[in-house]
């Protein structure tokens, strides 16, 4: 696990490794275009600048979402990364409707390439670097839970599939001189790249609601029924919601009424610990509640001694009970 400062600069380094390289291979592929008056070349160029603002973008989120929560944003900044992430799914989906349409136009026209042999060198060229980014980038956003460097590893990917399209179709074009193979190979690859902006846009919207991540809760549930105690009477409406790297997580645990402050508060500390052991950039808030006569019947804490029945009603802690309402209300207790 790596701590908040660690978390930030593998963060900002990722994001400006990634700017200055997109900055680089940018310069290299509009060489390649005006060598070779591709225009499958001049798509690839084209999203590279898309590449150049998405990147600036992550890193402008990467260092707002870095900072600590003040007055004004009591629980982060980290929400940035969704709307980068949105912005950024934004332009890859629209590169590909530009690099379509400009393919249409260029079949209209019949305009015919030249010296592709140097054209499809500096575009393997790019790609192969692009690739080796855009896997730093992905490895380093899962390490940190950053949906912004995640976001822009996946784009930079998308222009690796880009490029690889359009080596292929120019190698075509290169040995049969069927000039058309260069915009309609252009266009098929784009049709991947808005299919790829769209999910980032649908997932950078799911953050910004709150959309339940079922692999975080399974792993919330899972440590609370692995540490689970017996005076632990009931545990209920757990939930939880992401902002950046951050996990914010609250819940209501019922113990028994007799228990004091001290005792109540070594609960919440055993359960802190043991989330931030896979959590560990998460804020837990727990709801204590006191047990009542009407729950001894679920009751599994034979150490207690004013119990008004014995345990009767057997229940298993899952994921649903975990999330689903307290033990009261499913009895049908009304509070008084």
């Amino acid at each position: 696990m790596i701590d908040h400062i660690e978390n930030k600069k593998i963060k900002l380094k990722a994001a400006k490794i990634s700017l200055i390289v997109g900055s680089f291979l940018l310069v290299v592929k509009f060489a390649a275009y005006f060598i070779t008056d591709s225009t499958a070349i001049l798509s690839d160029a084209a999203e590279s600048v898309i590449n150049i603002v998405a990147s600036a973008v992550a890193l402008y989120s990467v260092i707002l979402s870095s900072k600590p929560a003040d007055k004004d944003h009591p629980y982060g900044h980290g929400n940035i990364e969704y709307f980068s992430a949105g912005f950024e799914g934004f332009l890859i989906a629209l590169a590909g409707v530009v690099i379509i349409y400009t393919s249409i136009i260029r079949i209209i026209a019949g305009t015919q390439p030249s010296k592709l042999g140097i054209g499809i060198f500096l575009i393997a060229a790019s790609s192969i670097i692009n690739l080796i980014l855009s896997l730093y980038l992905i490895k380093n956003g899962k390490k940190t839970d950053s949906l912004a460097l995640i976001a822009d590893g996946k784009h930079i990917l998308t222009d690796v599939y880009t490029s690889g399209g359009i080596i292929i179709g120019l190698i075509i074009v290169m040995f049969t001189d069927i000039y058309i193979f260069d915009p309609i190979i252009a266009m098929l690859v784009a049709v991947n790249i808005f299919f790829t902006g769209s999910k980032l846009v649908r997932q950078s919207v799911g953050g910004l609601m709150n959309e339940v991540e079922p692999e975080t809760l399974s792993k919330i549930s899972q440590i609370l029924i692995d540490i689970r105690r017996s005076y632990w009477i009931d545990l209920h409406e757990l939930r939880f919601w992401r902002s950046a790297s951050r996990t914010f997580i609250d819940f209501h645990l019922v113990l028994p009424f007799y228990f004091s402050i001290k005792r109540a508060h070594d609960s919440d500390d055993l359960i802190s610990v043991k989330i931030k052991e896979v959590l560990p950039d998460s804020q837990i808030k727990i709801h204590l509640d006191y047990c009542g006569y009407e729950l001894c019947k679920f009751c599994e804490y034979q150490e207690c001694n004013v119990r008004a029945e014995e345990l009767s009603t057997e229940y298993k802690w899952d994921q649903e009970r975990l999330t689903g309402p307290g033990l009261r209300k499913l009895s049908g207790y009304e509070e008084p």
